[in-house]
């Protein structure tokens, strides 16, 4: 029989044992490691691929360090749905924690991938008038949110802002691709506006840049061109390169100011979008639901080629410069 020294001391080896196997235990879920997060990112037009370095750098910021806590799938493509697609299906295979993509057909594509999993998309870029993307900006639905492309905004400031610049042109000269769902909402957003400036849009639905040339090819062998100006709205023929060319060889020629391409441009900065989505991602693998995270919107940047305009003999209001982002002299 033990007696009480002997209790006394296998009770305190006890005790210590126990405590051993407690701060053991405790050690063991400190060394635990941490959640690492997993990202795919898909840009669908090249014009837009920068939004991805302004999202990753504003992740830094808010403690996501790549290869640490945070591993990135980073893809792009071109107008190319095919690829899109096999891009999507391998991050649903992959079970990232958030698929981040841009612009609008992406999105779009994202969100029909991602359809019956858990995976959170997260949006940039993109339109949600005309499309069937969102239920609202206060509470998107689903299992999306993200930063929309203010379009509508932006087009109607455009034509404000070309009528400011030359308010003697009268017909304005607006191409846009045929049958792009983010147009309709633009031109319904302009027109009244145009009617109350007393100026008419000459509005060219195209399908390629030749159709774009073939239009303003027989505005110049007429006696008269039918358009004072040209403004670009907010859809692929304005990131066409090869049209683009085609609209400003033709304006220069003809002595036609161009909004939103040479006189002056209201855009949107990609980095800094890329930067204001990276919050609502940090609220997405935090916890929170991408459907009731409510959308935000890129801000819009002007910027006056003011030496531009002087070569066409334009008069740029001070009102308009003071208004300015950033002016070109």
């Amino acid at each position: 029989m033990f007696n009480n020294h002997s209790q006394n001391k296998i009770r305190s080896m006890l005790t210590i044992l126990i405590l051993a196997v407690l701060f053991g235990l405790l050690l063991s879920g400190c060394a635990q490691k941490p959640k690492v997060y997993r990202v795919g990112i898909l840009s669908g037009l090249d014009f837009f691929f920068d939004t991805a370095d302004g999202f990753k750098a504003k992740m830094t910021e808010l403690g996501y360090v790549e290869g640490k806590n945070i591993i990135y799938d980073i893809q792009k493509t071109n107008f190319n749905p095919e690829e899109e697609q096999r891009i999507l299906k391998k991050f649903v295979a992959d079970k990232v924690d958030l698929i981040f993509v841009f612009p609008t057909e992406v999105t779009l594509a994202a969100k029909a991938a991602t359809q019956g999993t858990d995976i959170p998309v997260l949006f940039a870029q993109s339109f949600i008038e005309g499309v069937d993307l969102i239920k609202s900006i206060r509470e998107p639905g689903g299992n999306i949110t993200g930063v929309r492309y203010p379009g509508s905004d932006l087009a109607v400031k455009g034509l404000e802002t070309l009528h400011e610049i030359a308010p003697q042109a009268k017909r304005i000269w607006v191409p846009y691709l045929q049958g792009y769902p983010s147009v309709p909402s633009q031109l319904e957003a302009m027109r009244p506006v145009a009617a109350s400036l007393g100026v008419t849009l000459v509005e060219v639905p195209v399908n390629s840049t030749a159709e774009v040339e073939a239009d303003l090819q027989a505005r110049a062998k007429a006696d008269d061109l039918g358009i004072d100006a040209i403004l670009t709205i907010y859809e692929p023929v304005a990131t066409w390169a090869d049209a683009v060319a085609v609209i400003t060889k033709f304006a220069a020629k003809h002595q036609l100011p161009i909004g939103n391409q040479v006189v002056f441009r209201i855009v949107v900065d990609n980095v800094q979008v890329g930067r204001q989505a990276a919050p609502l991602a940090d609220k997405i693998l935090k916890g929170t639901p991408a459907g009731t995270i409510s959308v935000a919107s890129a801000d819009p940047i002007l910027v006056i080629n003011y030496t531009e305009a002087q070569q066409l003999g334009l008069t740029v209001p001070e009102s308009l410069l003071g208004r300015a982002d950033k002016i070109i002299r």
